[in-house]
């Protein structure tokens, strides 16, 4: 079954990029056709796996030409990896659709031309709630939710969780939540235990299994411009991404 993944949270630094950049390394090395989407004007996912944000051609592309998409599409060295790079006109995304019907369904409209070419589809998303979020959460049919294992992680969730139920109601999105995903999980500290306990509580049956480390690997990769399972994939970083995705490919095959 042809799956698109948006991964979001509404606060930053909870490992969105870290999961979008990994996962779909992982999901590619396991032999899945997949291709990630990179939404956010940062660029951090396309550096992430050794492209170079560029000022046009990318993601802004796909908003404005949907069904052109060999004009937005580029190979990544990664074998079954393609990549929708990040560009600096995305952070004019609401002026570039100013004058289009329905702007949030262009990013959707999009996938529409290429997901038959994929298994996954995976969309980074800015931590913000504007127009580029809520395209991927419309173009999503799963979103995949990091919950950072620190404080105010459950004040984010549900921020997260009203943004999920504006694109639902007001645009129509079929998007549902695929999982929540603890990231910079520390066994050892008590704070950690305390958000997993409270996450688990109300969502235990949309729970990934496995825990992403807070393992220094992870942040050294981007700076290489690699994935974890390239730069070191001998990290319990990497063993946990590679985890995520089997979690994931058994979940798509039910």
């Amino acid at each position: 079954m042809k799956k698109t993944l948006a991964i979001t949270n509404q606060k930053g630094g909870v490992g969105k990029t870290t999961t979008a950049v990994n996962l779909a390394a992982c999901l590619a090395v396991a032999g899945e056709r997949c291709l990630l989407i990179d939404t956010d004007p940062q660029g951090n996912a396309t550096s992430g796996v050794g492209a170079e944000k560029r000022q046009e051609g990318g993601t802004d592309a796909a908003l404005i030409n949907p069904g052109k998409p060999d004009t937005w599409i580029e190979k990544t060295r990664i074998d079954n990896l393609a990549l929708v790079p990040a560009t600096d006109k995305l952070a004019s995304a609401e002026s570039l659709l100013r004058h289009e019907v329905n702007r949030y369904a262009q990013l959707q409209r999009a996938r529409n031309h290429v997901q038959e070419r994929f298994d996954f589809i995976l969309i980074d998303c800015p931590p913000s709630s504007g127009l580029l979020p809520l395209s991927a959460l419309i173009a999503a049919d799963e979103v995949i939710v990091p919950v950072q294992c620190e404080y105010y992680a459950m004040e984010g969730l549900a921020q997260m969780l009203d943004t999920l139920s504006t694109a639902q109601g007001q645009h129509g999105a079929q998007v549902e939540v695929a999982g929540f995903l603890f990231t910079m999980y520390d066994p050892e500290m008590p704070l950690a235990q305390e958000v997993v306990a409270e996450v688990l509580n109300h969502f235990q049956s949309k729970t990934y299994n496995v825990r992403i480390p807070r393992d220094p690997v992870l942040s050294e990769a981007p700076s290489h411009g690699q994935p974890i399972i390239e730069y070191d994939p001998r990290s319990r970083g990497a063993n946990a991404y590679i985890q995520l995705a089997r979690e994931i490919i058994h979940a798509n095959s039910q």
